[in-house]
């Protein structure tokens, strides 16, 4: 199969005109949206209402409900550590669902799954083994991405662990590919807070299905923010919002995204429903100019 890279889905998308940006194409299969979307929404991540969900309030099948009726919330992005049994019939019952409510279903966070920047080829292959499930779940929903952690053996050398984080998701992505399911890396901590070695993967790998999904962690003395977001976004294949200490830090943040050209879901991950109303508020404001 050949590997979707940036230089031949250019070549493509030229020979199929200007309408088609966006999209790319593998041989011997039609034109598919990638995680690259053209319009900006807003999204709940079910890690903002963790708490609720721990304390027996409601379950990973009344999400798109809690989206739409007590959030009026357009897209849903999952945590696989919240699904209770994902039976050929619990997913088709958490379609419908999300049918019912009008949420589309964006992406899964998965955790749990083993280190994607493993030193060994064994553990990066049960990696990658371990991921295939959610994969086929996500394509089974009509998720566009998956979420993975790069966190990396700690003082590992960053020229060896681009290796092997490179090795696993090429192997990743031959099975995500020809589902038209992308791959993302959400920054949790050790390599995948270190902008410039993400972005050496992401040139490694080199593949229109794989990509950043910045998250708008508060800034400390030892992140910057704003500064990261900046180097994630030609990468970026989603956005874990959070508030910002100020509204005019957010207001930055959001800025930054739309004239760095970024379009698509922004996954308001900011825990507790006030927290929550605040960044839809926030969101619209700044990126649709509602007041």
């Amino acid at each position: 199969m050949k590997k979707v890279t940036r230089r031949n889905f250019l070549t493509q998308s030229a020979a199929l005109g200007a309408g088609l940006s966006g999209l790319a194409l593998m041989k011997g299969q039609k034109a598919k949206a990638t995680p690259r979307t053209v319009t900006n929404d807003i999204s709940l991540a079910q890690w903002a209402l963790v708490r609720e969900i721990k304390e027996g309030k409601w379950k990973t099948l009344d999400f798109p409900k809690v989206a739409r009726e007590d959030f009026d919330i357009n897209g849903i992005e999952f945590v696989n550590t919240l699904f209770e049994v994902p039976t050929q019939d619990y997913l088709w019952q958490l379609k419908k669902n999300a049918e019912d409510q009008g949420v589309t279903m964006v992406l899964i966070m998965v955790d749990g799954e083993g280190e994607t920047c493993a030193p060994t080829k064994e553990e990066r292959r049960q990696t990658v083994i371990n991921h295939r499930k959610w994969i086929d779940i996500a394509q089974y929903l009509g998720c566009h991405s998956i979420r993975t952690n790069c966190r990396g053996p700690k003082d590992a050398p960053k020229d060896e662990a681009l290796k092997w984080a490179a090795d696993t998701y090429n192997q990743m992505l031959e099975y995500s590919m020809p589902a038209h399911v992308g791959i993302v890396i959400e920054n949790h901590g050790g390599l995948s807070n270190d902008a410039d070695w993400m972005v050496s993967l992401f040139k490694e790998v080199n593949s229109l299905y794989f990509g950043s999904y910045p998250d708008w962690r508060r800034p400390s003395p030892d992140f910057d923010n704003y500064e990261y977001l900046k180097k994630m976004l030609p990468y970026a294949g989603g956005m874990s919002y959070r508030n910002q200490p100020t509204e005019e830090q957010t207001a930055r943040m959001i800025k930054l995204c739309h004239d760095g050209g970024y379009r698509g879901w922004y996954g308001i991950e900011s825990g507790g429903r006030e927290a929550i109303k605040q960044g839809k508020r926030l969101l619209e404001k700044y990126l649709f100019g509602k007041e």
